[in-house]
């Protein structure tokens, strides 16, 4: 099986590709869309602004390779911003179109008098079985973000977890999955989500 890891110069690429070979992962770490298109299953990684972040990836024709790898049924599974780029839009990037996955839009932390961003442990709350969550209800995953997804259908909503409110810490469709914590800093249980994901795949 051929994992592609969408490179596009704006995602902890070098650690996520370390953690699915961990796991047994053939990794094909590439910018190159067509690749991306044609394996076997597929991870988008993500770090930094929404805006930029979604710039980077039409300036590789990866906005079109991610649609296509959705609509072609192909196992797909978003990290941190590759959570939040599935949607239409942020708070982040005003006017800035998301690839249009999902339905709903990025809201920032409105925490109170907690500290933004969200940096650290947290525990995760599955809200609907998925079998890349499995084994992970109450887990403790590693979050850094100062902006969480608000999913416009509640049946997209897989997991939640806490931070002055109860927020989408997991997203999905079909043969899509999406979290907003990082697996490949989550140790075991970061590494037992690639392998679910993996299991997933083959399936």
């Amino acid at each position: 099986m051929n994992v592609a890891v969408v490179d596009y110069d704006a995602g902890n690429t070098l650690s996520v590709t370390r953690a699915l070979e961990k796991v047994g992962a053939k990794v094909d770490l590439t910018p190159d869309p067509e690749r991306v298109v044609n394996a076997d299953a597929v991870v988008l990684p993500g770090v930094g602004a929404f805006g930029d972040c979604v710039r980077k990836l039409e300036e590789r024709g990866m906005d079109v390779a991610c649609r296509d790898v959705f609509e072609a049924g192909t196992p797909f599974l978003g990290v941190c911003v590759g959570l939040q780029v599935l949607f239409e839009g942020s708070e982040e990037s005003p006017g800035v179109e998301g690839l249009g996955i999902l339905p709903g839009i990025v809201r920032r932390f409105r925490a109170g008098d907690l500290k933004v961003p969200h940096m650290g442990w947290n525990e995760l709350d599955v809200r609907r079985a998925h079998p890349v969550l499995e084994g992970a209800d109450g887990e403790a995953f590693y979050f850094v973000h100062s902006y969480h997804p608000e999913p416009g259908s509640e049946n997209d909503l897989l997991a939640t977890s806490d931070y002055g409110t109860p927020f989408c810490a997991a997203a999905g469709r079909e043969n899509l999955a999406a979290v907003q914590f990082h697996p490949e800093k989550s140790s075991r249980a970061g590494l037992h989500l690639y392998e679910n994901f993996l299991a997933w795949a083959r399936a």
